[in-house]
């Protein structure tokens, strides 16, 4: 197979003026070219508006060497390449005594059920929350003014929070083993767009993400495995420091000597449990800060240096400061044509997260600009403090709305903006109730201080982005877990069997990381034990 890196073309173009450009990189006609894959398509704004993409391409031959092609090009930018498929490993020898259990069905507790099914473990799901289905059902009448349901929210139900979200797939993890590439692979085999897979910046989108996992669960299913809703992991049942079972809410118990522990970020009461219960954890260091819209022709321009690329699609955008006082400030979940939600799981308590649909077609741009935090910050070296420092955001957020999401303009934030870039008129783009508030007052002096000087710097990178007229509303409390479950060489916690995996373990940082770490979860526990038999017990 040969691969052709650095073939650029204008945004827009054809397939055939693609098949042309790699044709003329090789010195060969179009129709000598079998075969021709995308592996990467990236953009080029740095000639705006004049947009180009650039491909990295494999490519088969019709009757002519490939060997010989490649030298004749005599271009560094051709070369024969070897695929290697990802390998699930050889199945260990140990017996399995029962099936072995997955808690949490986020992408990292999906994925790791997905990958021993496949391989014959015929592994149980639980998930506390519901079915997607059922869950959108209650996200919506929330979102409409109803109640919160604290067990099917944003955060609890069948996908985890990335369900909804802008769905992005992008991961800055190396993937010398090929798990990253695998998963996007199953994203498409469930029903994800095939651009994902060579996208620089892939998104899959709420709309299309819930039907993935929809499907990924009926998978699951007919490959022998089991999926358990609303059945919530109580604490753990040892013997001599070893897995015996998972005792649930109900009081039942589920006979297990493996279980993978997947709860993500906004399980705070079954950490508490567990911690109790002698799992070892410790604080860790992670971000919190506000979501901040702006309109979507504003980025474009900045961006692309047109309102509507049409060809391209709405702009993200990415961007990071170092404050004078030392904490990195940073975008995190950049959501284009997206809308900020409410994300809280816990009564009288405010979070906020963001999304986008398949589409990204919505009016406004968000993203979280979040401002680095370290147990110092806390107030208590105890291992579970982060979640009382978020918990104390999330309710000062739940009182400045009068329990709706308090939103402010960034020019009555800071008191520094200036106008020019955004009208007056601009409206937030929001899933939930809203009212304008008193967002400052959320923040501790040293994160506004902070958020501002950022804001700040970023408005030197995106003219606008600072302007007294964007829109900010808080808090954004859950971008990541402020605990790391501890775990060994071979994945295990400290209680044998017990397999902390993912981001709410404090493993991962996005639907991809948490996926490829399911999927190595799954790896080590398959390295160990034979696929269950009922025979082998």
């Amino acid at each position: 197979m040969i691969r052709i890196s650095q073939l650029k073309l204008p945004a827009g173009h054809s397939k055939t003026e693609l098949y042309h450009k790699a044709a003329k990189a090789l010195h060969i006609k179009s129709e000598q070219i079998a075969s021709l894959q995308i592996r990467r398509q990236s953009i080029d704004a740095r000639k705006k508006p004049d947009i180009f993409l650039i491909y990295v391409v494999d490519i088969t031959l019709n009757g002519i060497s490939e060997q010989n092609c490649v030298s004749r090009s005599k271009n560094k930018d051709v070369s024969i390449v070897t695929e290697r498929p990802y390998q699930f490993p050889k199945p260990g020898t140990k017996a399995l005594r029962r099936r072995p259990v997955i808690i949490g069905s986020g992408p990292a507790g999906l994925f790791c059920c997905y990958m021993l099914a496949q391989n014959g473990y015929r592994p149980i799901l639980l998930e506390r929350g519901k079915d997607v289905e059922a869950r959108k059902k209650d996200v919506e009448a929330f979102w409409n003014g109803g109640p919160l349901n604290p067990e099917s929210n944003v955060s609890f139900g069948e996908g985890g929070a990335g369900t909804f979200s802008d769905g992005k797939l992008n991961t800055l993890i190396k993937d010398k083993d090929g798990r990253g590439r695998h998963v996007l692979s199953i994203f498409v085999e469930n029903g994800a767009q095939p651009e994902i897979l060579y996208e620089a910046k892939p998104h899959i989108g709420t709309d299309v993400l819930s039907n993935v996992v929809k499907q990924m669960r009926k998978k699951i299913i007919q490959l022998g495995g089991e999926v358990r809703f609303e059945s919530r992991v109580e604490t753990f049942r040892t013997e001599n420091g070893t897995l015996t079972g998972v005792i649930l809410s109900d009081g039942s118990v589920i006979d297990t000597e493996t279980a993978v522990l997947a709860i993500g970020h906004s399980a705070r009461d079954t950490f508490f449990k567990l911690y109790e219960s002698g799992l070892h954890m410790e604080a860790k260091a992670f971000a919190v800060g506000l979501r901040v819209e702006h309109p979507q022709e504003l980025i474009n321009q900045s961006q692309y240096g047109t309102l509507h690329p049409d060809s391209l699609g709405a702009a993200p955008y990415k961007v990071t400061a170092r404050t004078s006082g030392g904490r990195g400030v940073y975008s995190f979940c950049m959501c284009p044509g997206g809308y900020v939600v409410n994300a809280s799981s816990e009564p009288g308590r405010i979070a906020v997260n963001g999304m986008s649909y398949s589409g990204r077609n919505g009016a406004n741009a968000n993203s979280a600009i979040i401002v680095s935090v370290t147990p110092a910050d806390y107030g208590s070296d105890e291992p579970l403090a982060g979640i009382g420092f978020q918990r104390r955001l999330e309710e000062k957020a739940f009182s400045a709305g009068c329990g709706k999401i308090p939103v402010e303009r960034y020019g009555d934030f800071s008191d520094t903006a200036t106008t020019g870039h955004i009208p007056t008129e601009f409206v937030p783009a929001i899933k939930g109730q809203w009212t304008f508030a008193d967002v400052k007052s959320v923040l501790p002096d040293s994160l506004s201080e902070a958020f501002i000087e950022g804001m700040e710097q970023f408005g030197h990178r995106i003219p606008g982005f600072d302007d007294a007229n964007a829109v900010v509303s808080g808090i954004e409390s859950r971008t990541s877990s402020p605990v790391r479950i501890v775990r060994d060489e071979t994945l295990q916690a400290n209680i044998r069997g017990v397999y902390p995996c993912g981001e709410g373990a404090g493993y991962a940082g996005g639907i991809t990381s948490a996926a490829m770490d399911g999927v190595r979860v799954a790896e080590a526990i398959a390295s160990c034990y034979a696929p269950f038999s009922e025979t082998g017990k």
